[in-house]
């Protein structure tokens, strides 16, 4: 059965994402017990992340190019963003639901993520560098315009070393599903 806009979504807003087998393409849908999320109120920048920001080494857009964003992302030698992945994840951005923050230089995508926003809930999908730091700086970007416009909730899905020194924790299902549903009823835009 074909991804669907409307089913993906849906998926999203019952706490659940898809993620294809990488040697088969088959998708499967996970909903994690704990669950990782950055806490936006306590999102912590470290030091040589905020050096890079300030001296401005790139330039930082939203959705200027999320098709390539998707692409770089999925450029791997196993990634679980199967072509029907990257088709439903650019129609979503077509329906205004998914975004990127791309990190620019001379003119090239340097660096990059995109994610899906319902409500006052922002998905984090995945994130790319060409550039040592560059995804680094697309983070902080993402987590200042989602303070800027509202949201309450960036879910990333897993814990990972990299995601730990900007403050990430994981939390219970339970207690995901209620900032989950919190989050989904703000009346908050892109």
């Amino acid at each position: 059965m074909r991804l669907s806009v409307t089913k993906v979504l849906e998926a999203y807003r019952r706490g659940y994402f898809p993620m294809a087998d990488p040697q088969t393409g088959r998708i499967w849908w996970f909903s994690p017990d704990p669950r990782a999320v950055l806490p936006l109120a306590e999102f912590h920048v470290p030091r040589s992340v905020a050096r890079l920001v300030r001296r401005s080494v790139f330039e930082v857009y939203h959705d200027r190019a999320f098709d390539a964003v998707v692409a770089a992302c999925a450029d791997r030698s196993e990634s679980w963003l199967s072509k029907e992945l990257q088709a439903v994840y650019r129609e979503l951005y077509r329906v205004g639901h998914a975004h990127s923050v791309e990190c620019w230089q001379e003119g090239q995508l340097v660096g990059g993520l995109f994610g899906i926003a319902i409500g006052g809930a922002f998905f984090g999908e995945s994130m790319f560098h060409r550039v040592t730091g560059a995804s680094k700086v697309a983070l902080v970007h993402l987590v200042t315009h989602l303070r800027w416009r509202g949201f309450r909730l960036l879910d990333i899905q897993f814990l990972t070393p990299h995601f730990l020194q900007f403050g990430a924790e994981e939390i219970s299902r339970h207690l995901f599903e209620k900032q989950l549903a919190e989050a989904l009823a703000l009346p908050v835009h892109w």
